[in-house]
């Protein structure tokens, strides 16, 4: 504790690395026993006058080798030291470091106020950002610490403390603030160095992952790109005067211009007289800073015919020379003795190209001023791009099978600018790595290494290539055998090109005129214009990490522009009246599907109708079908490959609107195999079986020739890896088609799937297309490759919703509503005594067995929901009413539906939960009720849907519940009976729920059809709910299928989705 009434011992100690004061007191010479209230104490005692830190409230008290003192910062000190009011109250001794210090302060002060300080070259070059007072203010703190008897250690102490002070001067004080901001506004290396300190501070709670690279760091280094080049930098005064710090008082500045070949006439090499070693003038002069259009060459200069007041500048013309060789050696002449260097008055095409590319942006950087010809601005903008004109025999007479793997021939050239150039002359300029040709009348520039690129990749398809990547060129995704390694980068050609497209930057630059008063001072300068600094860093940001690439643009001949028109405009082919065979009516857009399908059957292009539920594309097929019988008489049948569950539907359809079709149904036990099935299948038109006998039956069905393959539901070929897809795509067809109102549910790989099966290897393999697309598409998906799968695949898919207007369709309004239930008393400690036993579980487990036991979790838990009898499997004599609050809300509705002469469909998941809910409803209406599951008989799946499609069939066969399971009725059933739809419980997949609303919502409906959805507060099925909400709108994005993505969530973020909200229950 310090005695205020004794003589008070400071102590003051720079801590180095801190960048602050250690500041001890005592009322003895020991400075080791200063308590954490002596020093609260000391702080009142020096700081109770000191208004900046409110009177000594801000300033901290720290602990330092187990004493107590007070961490003050530089300026602080500094005030401290200059304003001693707290010397007139109490009697101070001082340490020698503190003696030290209060000599300094003074002149330190003095120094600042005058202006006596600048940045510190030495730091700079060392990568640091630091201040020091210019050499002679520091020269009387030096004496003053040599006569104190102190040494070098006390002046680097010194230096610190001034850096500090001036740092927190830049910092805090709003004038000085200002006036660095509008420094390092106009010098943008001051501005890079200030970026540079920043970034070299770490971040508090970030690890940098080596790779990373802050904002202020790019930034920062591009700043300094200019600023650092080797050798641009002669001393301490040179890097003042770059930073805008001191001014160069020369009334001059060294000027550098190219100026181009004098050649004759606009031949390639060799049919004219010039070398490859072309001659390019390199001028030097003297440049007035006053008025531009004074300029003096080099013969000037050694006839020193120079103003008077530029001699007496000359020093600064040797320092300018002596910066010009350290920073571009290549210029001068290589000197065998130590004289001068003697720069040169010619560059070779070569020397003229790194001069144009390089050399001018150092030297801009560097403060000189250069002046290159103007076409080259155009040049430096302008890319080369490869014209692709294509050819085919498409649209030749008769009906020619063409397809993707068909050869295209075609022709190439590269265009420059407005310039095309014929192959032959192309093929001569890679060969001899020209990179700067005159070029009738006009400059062109090639990168050698990628047109030897080029050359190589164009000569490889000098056998032509397929119309597939001739597709993908024109729809602008490059194939992957048209891109170009360049020094171990893959580099593309972009696509589509358009011709004479460049971006150009406009860059306004003091410009050089003739002047009369020094002819021939300037070589025709209206060729010419100039670069900045700002150019040379403006230049540098924008192609920092960008390499060479030719852009390329696809022509087609007429034939096949037609065909590319008519493919991304389906709406605009003419739809086709059914023939005289089909027994009904289609829609226009019916007529427009089934023309489309036969258009891309012509070319042999498989095609995915993918009309919204109920808008007919069974009739749209069938109508195909009639079409192909009339026109062509295939002598091989085509095969439809269907779910078991609407097989039935089908065969009714056909019979209805195609009874002039041959049908063989290629079902169940008995069905022919082998050579039996093949003579089965003589006259037959159309063979119809199911996805799971495509698998078993694979062999037989493959070694048949097929007219056209169509799958229906093809979403069940989702899963590429899966047997039943790997089978379909391994049967041989003509055509292919895909009728789905999902083509793709969860993933972009699925749609991949369906589009292999359709056109093999359009899109590569899977693994080819999950780098090209998928990966990009996950880190940016609003990303071009969106906008590129896109492209690719709308010429094969047509998609129609009930909603467009062009559709017609009068149906009646469809509403969905959601109903909100609370768990009961029972259900509630049931579920959280599942959550706790599977959490502890889960917290143990790993790999497959944690994935095992949170898929199980989620099941119990959603059966748990529905109806606690279900978790505790209490079998068929449990008691139903009144233990759980959907399945009584669900009984409330269905009778109304009951009272009002409707009838309704109700989903689910489980078969237990459907057979309990049909007990429940049978006592409730006390009539029957249907259930239809995976497990019900074909013949009885149809009986029943025929039961409850029947208006006014007998009443003891009326009913007004069909209960589904999602999977086994949730697609392809036509139930417009029903205007009711309940989802008793929730699926993942938004696209399946809408699938089975629209079991009732399609064509033929005539009534209001409403969707109600069952939801169980405080538990997962309100966060499943928020899911597919947000998975509906991210449904065309990289989604995860199913409950599988669960099972990879931490223990910590399961534990928050299985939770339960114990306030919402009842």
């Amino acid at each position: 504790m310090i005695d205020l009434h004794c003589k008070i011992y400071l102590h003051i100690e720079w801590m180095e690395k801190e960048s602050f004061f250690f500041v001890n007191a005592n009322s003895t010479t020991s400075i080791h026993n200063q308590s954490e209230k002596g020093a609260e104490a000391l702080k009142f005692a020096l700081f109770t006058w000191h208004e900046r830190s409110f009177y000594g409230t801000f300033v901290p008290l720290m602990k330092q080798d187990q004493r107590w003192g007070l961490q003050v910062s530089p300026l602080t000190m500094l005030e401290l030291l200059l304003y001693q009011p707290w010397m007139q109250d109490l009697a101070w001794s001082w340490s020698e470091d503190t003696l030290t210090l209060t000599v300094a302060a003074p002149m330190i002060a003095s120094a600042l106020e005058k202006g006596l300080w600048l940045p510190d070259y030495k730091a700079w070059e060392e990568g640091r950002r630091r201040w020091r007072l210019q050499e002679e203010a520091f020269s009387f703190v030096k004496e003053a610490l040599h006569s104190l008897g102190k040494g070098i250690a006390s002046c680097d102490q010194m230096e610190a403390w001034i850096h500090g002070i001036l740092e927190e001067l830049l910092a805090n004080d709003p004038s000085v603030g200002e006036t660095w901001r509008c420094l390092t506004e106009k010098y943008t290396a001051l501005q890079g160095s200030e970026s540079l300190q920043r970034a070299s501070k770490p971040r508090k709670g970030k690890v940098e992952k080596k790779g990373d690279q802050t904002a202020a760091q790019t930034a920062a280094q591009t700043a300094a790109t200019a600023l650092s080049s080797a050798g641009s930098i002669v001393d301490e005064k040179d890097w003042l005067e770059l930073i805008g710090w001191l001014q160069n008082a020369a009334p001059f500045r060294p000027l550098l211009q190219l100026d181009e070949p004098n050649l004759d006439g606009g031949m390639l090499p060799g049919e004219g007289p010039y070398p490859l070693e072309d001659q390019w003038p390199l001028r030097f002069f003297l440049q007035s800073k006053d008025d531009e259009k004074v300029v003096y060459n080099k013969e000037h200069i050694l006839k020193a015919a120079l103003p008077p007041h530029w001699m007496e500048q000359l020093g600064q013309l040797d320092r300018d020379l002596q910066k010009l060789h350290r920073l571009v050696p290549d210029l001068f002449h290589q000197q065998e003795d130590s004289s001068p260097p003697i720069m040169k008055d010619w560059l070779t095409e070569e020397e003229a190209w790194t001069f144009l590319t390089d050399h001018s942006l150092r030297l801009a950087g560097a403060g000189f001023s250069v002046m290159l010809p103007k076409w080259w601005e155009e040049l430096a903008q302008q890319k080369a791009r490869l014209h692709v004109h294509a050819t085919t025999s498409v649209g030749g007479t008769g009906e020619t099978f063409f397809g993707l793997q068909q050869i295209v021939q075609f022709d190439w050239k590269v265009a420059i600018g407005d310039l095309e150039l014929e192959e032959k002359d192309f093929v001569r300029l890679a060969r001899e790595g020209r990179r700067l040709v005159r070029l009738r009348d006009r400059w062109i520039r090639l990168d050698p290494a990628l047109a030897q690129k080029i050359l190589e990749k164009m000569q490889k398809k000098e056998k032509g290539f397929t119309f597939g990547e001739a597709l993908q060129l024109y729809f602008g995704a490059l194939p992957p055998s048209w891109k170009i390694d360049l020094d171990g980068q893959d580099n593309t050609l972009p696509l589509p090109g358009e011709a004479g497209k460049s971006d150009e930057v406009e860059r306004r630059a003091p410009g050089l005129a003739e002047n009369d008063q020094n002819a021939g001072a300037l070589a025709s300068t209206e060729n010419n214009s100039s670069l900045t600094a700002q150019d040379s860093i403006d230049r540098a940001q924008k192609e920092s990490g960008k390499s060479e690439s030719m852009e390329l643009t696809l022509f087609w001949d007429k034939p096949m522009q037609k065909l590319v028109k008519d493919l991304t405009n389906a709406q605009q082919l003419q739809p086709l009246d059914p023939p005289s065979t089909f027994e009904g009516a289609l829609r226009t857009y019916q007529k427009l599907g089934s023309a489309w399908l036969l258009f891309l059957r012509k070319f042999g292009l498989g095609g995915c109708l993918a009309d919204d539920m109920g808008l007919g594309k069974t009739i749209q097929w069938i109508t195909y079908l009639l079409h192909v019988k009339e026109k062509e008489g295939p002598t091989r049948p085509s095969l439809l490959i269907c779910p078991t569950s609407v097989l039935g539907n089908w065969q009714k359809e056909l019979e209805r609107f195609a009874p002039s079709l041959k049908v063989y149904l290629h079902y169940g036990s008995r069905r022919a195999r082998d050579a039996a099935l093949s003579t089965a299948l003589q006259g037959q038109d159309l063979v119809i079986t199911t996805y799971t006998l495509a698998q078993m039956d694979e062999e037989d069905l493959k070694n048949l020739e097929w007219d056209c393959i169509c799958l229906d539901e093809a979403q069940n070929i989702k899963n590429a890896y899966a047997k039943q897809s790997m089978a379909v795509r391994a049967f041989p067809s003509r055509h292919r088609v895909a009728l789905t109102g999902t083509p793709m549910e969860n993933r972009l790989t699925e749609l991949w799937s369906i589009m292999d099966f359709l056109n093999p290897g359009y899109l590569g393999n899977i693994r080819e297309f999950g780098r090209r697309f998928v990966q990009a598409i996950e880190r940016d998906p609003k990303g071009e490759e969106l906008e590129q799968i896109q492209r690719l695949i709308r010429p094969f898919l047509l998609r129609r919703e009930k909603k467009d207007q062009t559709i017609e369709l009068e149906l009646p309004e469809k509403q969905e509503s959601k109903e909100y239930l609370n768990l009961t008393a029972e259900q509630a400690a049931l579920y959280e005594t599942v959550v706790q036993e599977a959490m502890e579980k889960i917290e143990e487990a790993q790999g497959i067995a944690r994935k095992g036991i949170v898929l199980g979790t989620l099941t119990r838990l959603k059966q748990l929901c529905n109806h606690p009898a279900l978790l505790l499997k209490e079998g068929a004599e449990a008691p139903l009413r009144h233990r759980s609050n959907k399945v009584e809300r669900l009984l409330e509705m269905v009778e109304e539906v009951y009272q009002e002469g409707d009838r309704c469909l109700i989903f689910t998941q489980y078969v237990e939960t459907g057979r309990l809910l049909e007990r429940a409803l049978r006592a409730l209406l006390g009539e029957g009720v249907l259930f239809l599951h995976g497990g019900t008989p074909q013949a009885k799946r149809e009986k029943m849907i025929e039961q409850f499609q029947q208006v006014d069939g007998p009443s003891e066969e009326a009913c007004t519940a069909l209960i589904l399971s999602l999977k086994a009725g949730g697609s392809g059933l036509n139930l417009t009976a029903a205007n009711h739809v309940f989802h008793f419980d929730r699926w993942w997949n938004p696209a399946v729920e809408n699938q089975a609303t629209d079991r009732a919502y399609r064509i033929g409906q005539t009534r209001r059809v409403q969707a109600h959805k069952f939801i169980t507060l405080g538990t997962l099925e309100e966060r499943i709910d928020n899911m597919i909400e947000r998975k509906q709108f991210l449904n065309n994005q990289i989604i995860g299928g199913g409950e599988q993505w669960l099972t990879e969530l931490s223990t910590k973020e399961l534990r928050d989705v299985f939770a339960l909200r114990s306030q919402l229950v009842e």
